[in-house]
């Protein structure tokens, strides 16, 4: 069997314009969802940025702190030396100077954990 040609018809004008509207519209419609993600990208970007920057002030900060309770580490080690050779022998006393420099310590640094956990939303 030899398949015959299609016949095309016409469109009544009123069609004609009809579907080139539509197609208008889907034109218009691919060109906003064009814009759209070309919105989406540049926020992406613009997030990233802000979160690098974010992320490298956090470090210097954390960098600044670990120093601050790296000296106060020494600053105690330097105290309970000092306190051990000036007790003589009272350890009850080397005892209780160490114990509150070590609270002190301590409370700083849980300061510092829960600071950064603020600043990362955790």
């Amino acid at each position: 069997m030899a398949s015959r040609p299609k016949k095309t018809r016409r469109m009544p004008p009123e069609v004609k314009a009809a579907y080139a509207e539509v197609e208008a519209g889907v034109k218009h419609l691919a060109k906003a969802m064009a814009e759209v993600q070309q919105g989406l990208r540049q926020r992406e970007r613009k997030i990233e940025q802000d979160a690098r920057s974010r992320i490298r002030l956090l470090r210097e900060d954390a960098k600044t702190q670990l120093a601050a309770l790296q000296a106060r580490r020494r600053e105690a080690s330097r105290t309970l030396q000092s306190l051990a050779t000036a007790a003589e022998g009272s350890f009850q006393d080397v005892k209780q100077s160490a114990d509150a420099l070590l609270a002190e310590a301590r409370t700083m640094a849980a300061s510092v954990v829960e600071r950064f956990k603020s600043a990362l939303g955790g």
